[in-house]
Formats: C-alpha cells, structure tokens, sequence
C-alpha cells in the first residue's frame, strides 16, 4: 500500500519513512505543501492513505486534506505537534480520518493507520474453519483441534494462531507479528512475550516442539505456517 507523507522536520520524516517501509508499506515523501500539491493532483489515485504534517513552511496540512477530500474519498491522517483540542475539531470537520500528536510511539500510529484502512476497505468474510495441516481451527466456536482433539489454548494464543492461519506460506517478522497481536489485544505485547507464547503454541501444536513444522522459523526473517 502506497502512503503519502508529508513532514518538514527531515529528521521524523526520515524515520517514519523507513518505520512505514519496515511494515510493508511504500512512501512517496514531501517536505512541503507545494510539492505535495503537485503529487496530489498527479498521483492521487495511486495513495491508500495521507499523512500531514498539520504546520508545514509554506501553508497547513488542512488545506492538502481539503484538495485531497475534493478529488478522492482517501483517508487522511494529520501529524502535529498542537495538542489543541480547536485543531483537532478543525481538522475532523475537513474530514480528517484521524490525528495523532507528537511524539507519539511508532506503533500506535501504526495500529492507528491500519485501523482507519479497515474503516475504508471491505473485508473479505472471514472462513469458520481453517485447516492447517492437521491443525483445524474453528474461529465460531473460538476453538483449536489437532487430529480432531481439541488442543486448550489461551486467548493470546488464539490471536497469534489466528494471525499466522490468516496469513498461510507468508513470512511474518517478530515486528508484525508484535503490531498485529497489540492492535488486537488492545494492550503492549513486548518481544520476550512473543517468544514465550510462541514456545507455548508450539508445545501444543507440534509433533516434536525441538523440531517445528507446523510454526517453522525462517531464519533471519520471522516465522512461517503451511506454504
């Protein structure tokens, strides 16, 4: 998916490019709004999504969001620095998506554009049984079984199941998988937990937990289920 950014402070920008790139997502990047108004009127169908900068040198992030809004039904996220409850009012009522106040965590802007891309696009209906192998998950009844005994799992491991039954022969990096189970849970899943509860899945699902191949490592990369 292809982001517009636009951010004047070079330093954030930089840093949110490569944090967007690391998730998969691919940037076009303006440092002011003259530039970006000359990508917007070339290149708009080509964005899923718009981040602004809401001060920039030579105008605002409103008046970026007001020319998006005219020609496309694109969401549009503002970045500022004002937290400043007439700026936000402002900016939702030009039909911003979403705003976020600096600094802010790269993750929770992360979840925060996933979560309005959802908003945005139909989500295909989701199967209520998926087979892996001689893993069968049952997503109606929340239930997991292995050579059709039901396999006890907790409520995270569910998720982290989920997310690699959703997912089948992709490689999924410990980043993305992190992202995907704290937009999910709600709360801050932290690196050693993933670890954990990866350990503990495989203990349940694997014939030799020393020997995955069901949750098999791909060294370098992340972890991957089925091909």
């Amino acid at each position: 998916m292809n982001i517009l950014l636009v951010e004047d402070d070079k330093t954030i920008a930089s840093g949110l490019e490569y944090s967007l790139q690391q998730d998969q997502f691919s940037t076009v990047l303006c440092h002011d709004v003259a530039s970006a108004k000359k990508v917007i009127a070339e290149q708009l169908d080509q964005f899923a999504l718009c981040l602004f900068d809401l001060s920039l040198p030579d105008g605002s992030g409103y008046e970026l969001c007001k020319m998006v809004k005219e020609q496309s039904d694109i969401p549009v996220i503002f970045l500022t620095a004002v937290d400043d409850e007439v700026n936000v009012v402002m900016g939702l009522d030009m039909g911003a998506d979403d705003y976020i106040t600096k600094p802010f965590r790269i993750r929770e802007l992360l979840s925060r554009i996933k979560s309005v891309l959802r908003r945005y696009q139909k989500q295909p209906q989701a199967k209520t049984i998926i087979e892996v192998d001689a893993i069968r998950i049952n997503t109606l009844e929340g239930k997991v079984y292995k050579h059709g005994d039901e396999i006890p799992v907790t409520a995270l491991e569910y998720r982290l199941l989920l997310i690699f039954a959703n997912h089948i022969g992709q490689i999924l990096s410990r980043n993305q998988l992190l992202e995907q189970i704290w937009d999910v849970a709600g709360d801050f899943v932290n690196d050693n937990t993933l670890t954990v509860y990866i350990k503990r899945l495989r203990e349940k699902l694997e014939d030799d937990p020393k020997d995955p191949t069901f949750i098999k490592t791909v060294r370098g990369l992340g972890y991957k289920v089925g091909e």
